[in-house]
């Protein structure tokens, strides 16, 4: 959830907003958030009644991107690389990561960091949420 006393306006560093979300700020010198809220308000939209997963990018900024994810038991992300180093921190339930062909079941407040272009696929074992931070390799700032 962003900080009320920031204003949108529309530059590159906000969404366009949609009939399930407002716009909101992705880019900024100071963003805050409450990830409880912000699951919650995933599971409340149409998505997650209709799909196996649903997703929210918090920040995109430079070489920063945060992706807030919730997955239903089951779901599978298969197997992708980034161009960056990334960071996934289990906040709900429990995922299988497998990286570079490893195996590695993830609970709550566990976090498994992988380096770029490594190929890994997420499969949630229990309906789960996870923060997704990757930091890109000399991404173009923002304006």
């Amino acid at each position: 959830m962003i900080n009320p006393e920031h204003e949108f306006s529309s530059h590159q560093g906000t969404t366009t907003g949609s009939d399930e979300r407002p716009a909101q700020l992705l880019a900024g010198a100071v963003l805050r958030f409450d990830l409880p809220a912000e699951l919650e308000v995933l599971q409340a939209e149409p998505t997650w009644e209709l799909s196996d997963r649903n997703a929210i990018t918090l920040v995109k900024e430079g070489d920063l991107r945060l992706t807030l994810t919730r997955l239903k038991r089951g779901a599978r992300m298969d197997e992708h690389r980034t161009d960056g180093f990334s960071c996934l921190q289990v906040l709900e339930g429990v995922v299988q990561v497998v990286v570079d062909g490893g195996a590695n079941e993830l609970g709550i407040g566990e976090i498994v960091v992988m380096g770029r272009g490594v190929p890994h696929d997420v499969t949630a074992l229990e309906d789960a949420a996870f923060l997704l931070t990757i930091a890109l390799p000399g991404a173009a700032p923002t304006a």
